[in-house]
């Protein structure tokens, strides 16, 4: 299979267009609908499917083709792209696309898994002559909906170079980090940064508004200082007036993530202990109701942490 590239200036979009290539896209989540949404833009050939097909739909009406099967994704896609929850589902997505995969085919995988199962997972599809690239994404929605995701690699180094147009659509960069697993295992780490990063923030705001400051301005006031983050601009004034509405990335993906960490760590012989710490935390709000919650409502766990003690100070 050969892959044509044609490079246009379209300052608008920032976009690369894609020709001759078709390519495939499976789940269509929070993610995974702005980044189909980019790739239609820059006019690419692309065919979609998702376990709940009506998700599909706005795809459909922007011009993508909707597939009935994975089988069919397999069949008609020169490159096929995931985008689901988990390392579970990946596998699942995976077993139905073997039997049909051909020669010359390429893979890429956008969840974030764990780097064993994706050696696993590049070892099958090698067997039918089909290249996997882990390419996990770091930028949230935002970066998916403007087209600046921070994307990290892993697989043969050509391979990636390959998809490397066509994966501009989607974001800032593309960092080729090594062998097959590399980019999964850049994006645990990534994962450490801002799983530990969204739960010290959230402890400011409920420590600032006890003290009566107007917590709402903090990420105003430290912006562009060294304290200056995207979680804390994104999640830290929602925070502050509790407007958690908006699910813009779940608590369970995070956890997810950290408990993957731990994983790694042990299997390292590397110490983790912040994100240790932060797995516990994060599972205690989980188990709470807040799993398919948005990271923003971690205030309320710092918040029922000081209420608590207040009433255990008052009946002393």
């Amino acid at each position: 299979m050969c892959l044509r590239f044609v490079r246009i200036d379209q300052s608008r979009y920032k976009s690369i267009r894609i020709i001759m290539t078709h390519v495939g896209f499976i789940g269509i989540g929070l993610m995974g609908l702005p980044m189909c949404k980019r790739l239609l833009t820059a006019g690419v050939s692309l065919s979609v499917w998702n376990r709940n097909p009506t998700k599909c739909l706005p795809l459909v009406e922007l011009g993508a083709s909707q597939a009935s099967s994975i089988a069919d994704i397999a069949q008609q896609c020169d490159v096929i792209m995931l985008c689901v929850s988990n390392t579970q589902a990946v596998q699942e997505v995976v077993e139905s696309l073997l039997p049909y995969l051909r020669k010359g085919q390429i893979i890429v995988d956008f969840s974030s898994i764990s780097p064993d199962a994706t050696n696993v997972l590049n070892k099958q599809v090698s067997s039918k002559g089909v290249s996997w690239v882990d390419c996990p994404v770091s930028g949230g929605v935002a970066g998916a909906q403007a087209g600046t995701l921070a994307m990290m690699a892993g697989g043969d180094e050509s391979v990636v170079s390959s998809v490397e147009p066509l994966l501009l659509n989607l974001g800032q960069r593309l960092t080729y980090m090594g062998k097959s697993g590399s980019g999964q295992t850049t994006k645990i780490c990534n994962q450490m940064i801002v799983s530990c990063n969204v739960l010290v923030i959230a402890e400011v705001m409920a420590m600032a508004k006890r003290a009566g400051v107007d917590a709402a301005k903090i990420p105003q006031a430290l912006t562009g200082g060294f304290a200056d983050s995207i979680p804390l601009q994104l999640t830290g004034s929602r925070m502050a007036v509790q407007d958690f509405d908006e699910i813009k990335w779940h608590v369970k993906t995070l956890l997810k993530d950290l408990d993957m960490a731990g994983d790694l760590g042990k299997a390292l012989g590397s110490a983790t202990p912040m994100s240790g710490l932060g797995a516990q935390l994060m599972r205690q709000h989980a188990s709470h109701g807040f799993a398919d919650k948005d990271p923003a409502t971690l205030v309320t766990l710092y918040e029922a942490m000081l209420n608590s003690d207040s009433t255990n100070d008052e009946q002393k």
